[in-house]
């Protein structure tokens, strides 16, 4: 008992960064809005820059840029330039730390599509009870 209260005192510190619990580095670490999607895409192997913009059209290139730094930074993503003719080409992959993210990843986009099942489902519901 004790030894978890002092563990809830204790702040978790990754790269310099302080988070009270380790769900908070989690979420500081793969939260917001496009993290996860660009983690999912990543999940099937190395992507080009335009590869990923396809894949996600919803955000602005600024948007994707900054959070293929911030991943890179937290050392989830690898960038890789590659030096032959111009253009030049950088892909994106996952690190090894990066691919542990895969079963949780995975799971939340199961539990999105249950989410999105339920919605449809009420709202078929719905539209059945305006009818009567």
């Amino acid at each position: 008992m004790e030894h978890e209260k002092n563990q809830q005192l204790q702040d978790f510190v990754y790269q310099g960064k302080s988070y009270p619990c380790c769900t908070s580095l989690t979420m500081g670490l793969i939260g917001g809005k496009w993290k996860t999607v660009i983690i999912y895409h990543l999940l099937q192997g190395p992507l080009r820059y335009s590869e990923l913009r396809q894949q996600m059209p919803q955000v602005t290139e600024r948007t994707l840029s900054l959070q293929l730094k911030a991943l890179e930074k937290d050392q989830l993503i690898k960038r890789k330039v590659y030096h032959q003719k111009p253009p030049l080409k950088v892909s994106y992959s996952l690190t090894d730390l990066g691919k542990t993210l895969e079963p949780l990843i995975l799971q939340l986009a199961q539990w999105g599509e249950l989410v999105m099942q339920n919605q449809i489902l009420k709202d078929q519901a719905q539209t059945e009870k305006n009818k009567l």
